[in-house]
């Protein structure tokens, strides 16, 4: 029973993260905007405040710092290879078992 919660928790946080990702895909032009007119010191003080406030007031997880890449097997959030979204761990006994197509031990 105690492996199926762990279970759930690393399905859970893997969906967290891909929730994260489409706010940041839906508000990234808003954020940008936002902040190019906060970063201009030719606007007047009173305009950039007003849009400090408008990207305060976007959702925290629309932010792309907010975004980790986890393995999807696993849900492991470090030591994970981007280009196929698993962990070393995961990615080591793949390749050995011969799963990943193009991909073998190396020898020299």
């Amino acid at each position: 029973m105690n492996s199926m919660v762990a279970l759930g928790k690393k399905f859970t946080r893997n969906i967290q993260d891909n929730k994260r990702r489409l706010l940041s895909a839906k508000y990234e032009l808003r954020r940008k905007l936002y902040k190019a007119f906060v970063q201009d010191p030719e606007l007047p003080p009173e305009m950039r405040e007003a849009h400090r406030y408008k990207l305060s007031k976007l959702p925290r997880n629309s932010s792309f710092t907010r975004i980790r890449n986890r393995c999807i097997f696993t849900g492991r959030p470090r030591a994970v290879y981007e280009k196929f979204r698993m962990s070393r761990i995961v990615f080591r006994g793949l390749a050995a078992r011969g799963a990943l197509q193009g991909v073998k031990k190396a020898s020299w």
